[in-house]
This record gives C-alpha cells, structure tokens and sequence, in this order.
C-alpha cells in the first residue's frame, strides 16, 4: 500500500485529491493543511496540521507518516497579494517548498511540485515542458525558484504546471474564475473582463487526476496538467453565461492595461499537453463538459 502526503489538503486541488483517493483502497492519505480539516469527510484517510512554513513541524510530521509520494499543493496563489507582500510570497511559496523538498529527501519520498504558467512571460503560448521561463510577477518568480529547488536538490521529483484552476467543493476558502463569472452574471453584477489575456483554464478534478497519475507511477520530470481548451477570459465568461442562461448585458470587455492590477499577467498561456498524455495518459475534460459537472455539482449542493 503506497502513502500519499498532500499539502494543502483544505484548498480546491486538495479536496478533489481526497475525494479521488478515497475511491482508491490501494493508497494511503495524509491529508495536510494548517488549521481544521474542511472536507466533509472525515473517515477513511488520515488528516494532519501541518504548517508549512515551520521546518521543525514538517520534519516531525513527514517522519511520524513517512511518505512514499509527498503531492506539494500548498501555495500562496493570490498573484496580487504575492505582489504586495513578496516576504509572504517568498515564505509559502519557496521557503516552504525547501522545507518539504529537504523532509522529502530524508524519508526517501518522491516530490510532485505542483506549479504555475505564470512561470512564462506569455508572448509565445501554448508552452511546452521544455520552454524558458521568464516570469512576470513576484508570484511567478517565487514558483520558479521553488522549481529550481525542485530539480536541484530532490532526489525523486516532479513537477506538474497548470492553468487557471475552477472547480467547486463544499467549503471553499477562496473563488475561482468560474464560480465567480456565475455568481456575478447570476446577481447582474456590472464586471470588467479582459479579452487579451488567453489560458487553458482546468478542472480541479482534472488537476488532481493529472497530480494521481504521477504519484501512482512516481513519473520523473516536468508535466502540463491543464485544460485541452484555449480561450480568451471574456471567451470564458460568455461560455459561463451560455451554459448556466445568464445575461452578458453587464459585462465590459475591457484590455489588461485597464485594470491597473498590482502583478502583470501574462497574455497568451496555455499548454501543450502532448507529453502529458503519451507518458501518463492524462486526458481531461474539455471546458464545457467542465462547466457540466460544476453544474451537476450545485444541483446536489441544493438538495435537502
């Protein structure tokens, strides 16, 4: 029986990763996250504190389960507030990261680094595994260097990059883009949404699948784990507004520029998922059977 170590056991990707290794009776999970657990489930995996910007905490806890695969999903992933406090950012994101990478090594368990396309500088996506870096923003500097760890010291390691993650659970901390496309149409909501700003945005239940299929072959290397569907973010909204019946008439297409956010974005992103999918066989769901599902999930969220 292979144990899996998950960080950020109480965000999105870390929800969906216990509800899919809850159907698997062949693994072992410790889920792990600062504070209470949040899945609704409690039974038939294990939950523990873990603080991972404490050295001495991830020691203790990573030698008291000693993993086989630790699945490093824990981030501070707000890409503004990463830009207004870089000694936060560089804490969770990269001061972390070499607390896990150095526990990691010592019980022999193999590293899977889940990171961002905001590694890129977006002038010439879809990027493969093998594209340069040149990250934009402090948060997309802080996930490279937490890369560059990765690769440099693990002694087993992956690193999996994704997309503009959406997906729905039962105690969200934060939104995505989805939820928050749906929740602003469905109140009329007046919204500026850029059009210059292209990704491939994923279904955390495909990023967790994509995160699986690694740890269970303890795959080696750098993976794109995103969506297959390139569109712009106003391509994204109106797709949102389709699908759940929602009126655009308070949506203003506006560019990047107007937004005056703190971070830069990169323009064009988007993966190549070629490798992805001859190595691990890792297939996801387009953006409108993604959108499906999220649908199918508030239905039952609604029942009594």
């Amino acid at each position: 029986m292979k144990t899996i170590l998950v960080t950020g056991s109480n965000g999105l990707l870390g929800q969906k990763l216990t509800d899919l290794y809850l159907t698997k009776p062949n693994v072992k999970l410790v889920a792990t996250a600062r504070g209470q657990n949040r899945h609704p489930v409690t039974e038939g995996y294990t939950y523990a504190e873990m603080d991972i910007s404490d050295a001495g905490n991830v020691q203790t806890v990573m030698t008291q389960y000693k993993p086989d695969v630790v699945i490093h999903g824990a981030a501070m992933t707000n890409v503004d507030a990463c830009e207004l406090d870089p000694e936060a950012c560089e804490l969770l994101n990269v001061t972390a990261t070499q607390h896990l990478v150095d526990a990691a090594n010592q019980v022999g368990a193999h590293f899977l680094f889940v990171s961002t396309d905001f590694i890129f500088d977006g002038t010439s996506g879809p990027y493969k595994e093998e594209d340069k870096p040149a990250p934009l923003s402090i948060y997309g500097h802080a996930k490279l260097k937490a890369e560059q760890i990765v690769m440099n010291q693990c002694t087993s390691w992956a690193i999996a990059r994704t997309v503009l993650v959406y997906g729905l659970v039962a105690d969200m901390s934060r939104s995505n883009i989805v939820l928050w496309a749906r929740e602003s149409l469905a109140n009329h909501k007046k919204i500026n949404v850029v059009d210059d700003q292209f990704r491939s945005p994923t279904l955390a239940e495909d990023l967790a699948m994509g995160c699986a299929l690694i740890a269970d072959q303890e795959a080696k290397g750098i993976f794109n784990i995103s969506g297959k569907d390139q569109m712009n973010i106003y391509e994204l909204v109106q797709r949102v507004a389709t699908y759940f019946g929602l009126s655009m008439e308070h949506v203003s297409m506006i560019d990047s520029a107007s937004l005056n956010q703190p971070a830069k974005r990169p323009p064009v992103t988007g993966f190549d998922l070629s490798k992805s999918k001859r190595i691990l066989g890792y297939n996801p769901h387009s953006f409108d059977e993604g959108i499906a599902i999220i649908y199918d999930q508030f239905l039952k969220a609604q029942k009594p």
